[in-house]
């Protein structure tokens, strides 16, 4: 991509002007970790908070803390009002038909584990869960352990050679045993973008429930989950600029209808005497026992504060600094980028270093970046590696991060080479 055809701020002498954030000031942490010295370039794993996320957070403890939709009395209305409006800002957020398609949960993690113990009974010993080579744990684990409870198969679909699911293997795979479908709309390793579309095809076609794992996509530009076509969409609140301890679910409603009830308790309930009991639908039939509320009406308000920014101005941004970013690891020597990463992020090795030696060493000059597996072990177990290390960037992050980044990458290589 052409940095100058997204900065129009270019002089006559073609070279670009450094990329800066305008959001940087909105995020007391990013401000607080440079004034210790520190340069954050972990956004992937979770991203810093906005001043109005802190505010709400505040606001709804020093304001009077309440439990929701249990009590009539007036803390307990407004907070039942602050937590149900965010359901909608969530079902605005991603084009969703019904708020009530959105159900809380405390984790994307956990979220999983909903749809795995939830849909157990829909399968028989033999009936096949399809997963792709590159999922976080959190999206092959719960399935694996069904897999295992129920003698089902789990099929893995393989990587082409840009780190994209192979679609004419996909064909091959996915076949009439095909029950579910899951797989992430953006790797978090590789960060490319996968072929939702035509994959959700190929198992729609054979009448399988589809799942994908938006928790990066999300992150990056606006998803219609009903163009999108999926059963079930799942992320995460923390890495979209919200608190942690929130993890979001969309299910169509005739897929929300197949959902056993998995965690028991209050809240879910409609009537119970000491031998039965009779649980309530979706969404608040799977959302047992007090909820994060503070971390949803937190939530709330970073979605408000993302709503408010230009998205073609973000969108440019975060294409600028993926730019400069892929341009200058390239120009290193012996640095092995791993996939097509379209997004601001990368994952790299650099031939004859141990990954977490480099770490070290970055960690060393106060540059914050992510090594290991990525939480991604089979993956990096199938490229022959056992780590790498990944920078992702932030809508807050600018070129002087870059800088520093870089010159703390020569330094250390300097080193280790």
């Amino acid at each position: 991509m052409d940095i100058a055809a997204l900065n129009p701020s270019y002089g006559l002498d073609c070279l670009p002007m450094p990329i800066q954030s305008p959001w940087r000031a909105d995020f007391p942490g990013i401000l607080a970790l440079e004034a210790e010295g520190q340069t954050y370039l972990d956004s992937a794993a979770t991203a810093q908070k906005p001043q109005a996320m802190l505010d709400a957070l505040l606001g709804y403890y020093a304001g009077g803390a309440a439990n929701v939709h249990r009590a009539q009395h007036v803390p307990g209305e407004r907070a039942t009002r602050a937590f149900e409006a965010t359901r909608e800002q969530v079902a605005r957020w991603l084009n969703a038909a019904d708020a009530q398609q959105i159900i809380f949960t405390r984790s994307a993690t956990e979220a999983f584990n909903l749809l795995a113990y939830g849909l157990e009974q829909q399968f028989q010993p033999g009936d096949e869960i399809v997963i792709s080579a590159l999922e976080h744990h959190a999206n092959l684990l719960p399935w694996q352990q069904l897999a295992l409870r129920r003698q089902l198969k789990l099929v893995v679909l393989p990587l082409d050679s840009h780190g994209l699911i192979d679609l004419a293997q996909a064909a091959q795979l996915i076949g009439p045993r095909t029950r579910l479908l899951t797989a992430s709309q953006l790797s978090n390793v590789l960060g490319s973008w996968q072929p939702l579309a035509s994959l959700l095809a190929l198992a729609q076609a054979q009448g399988a429930l589809t799942v994908v794992d938006g928790s990066q996509g999300v992150v990056h530009g606006r998803h219609d989950v009903q163009a999108l076509g999926c059963d079930f969409y799942v992320c995460s609140s923390h890495k979209l600029y919200g608190p942690d301890g929130v993890g979001l679910l969309y299910g169509r409603t005739h897929a929300l209808e197949q959902l056993a009830h998995w965690q028991f308790g209050g809240e879910m309930l409609l009537h119970t005497d000491y031998r039965s009991a009779s649980f309530r639908p979706a969404s608040l039939g799977f959302e047992a026992g007090t909820p994060p509320i503070a971390a949803v009406i937190a939530l709330g308000a970073s979605l408000d504060y993302l709503t408010s920014l230009d998205a073609r101005a973000v969108s440019a941004h975060e294409a600028a600094l993926h730019t400069e970013l892929l341009s200058g690891l390239q120009q290193r020597q012996g640095v092995h980028l791993l996939g097509t990463p379209n997004v601001a992020l990368a994952s790299f090795v650099v031939e004859g270093v141990h990954h977490a030696d480099l770490a070290h060493l970055l960690s060393e000059q106060g540059i914050a970046v992510r090594a290991g597996h990525h939480c991604a072990m089979p993956l990096l177990q199938g490229l022959g590696l056992n780590g790498a290390l990944r920078v992702s960037l932030g809508l807050y992050n600018d070129a002087a991060d870059l800088q520093r980044f870089f010159s703390a990458l020569d330094q250390a290589l300097e080193l280790l080479q």
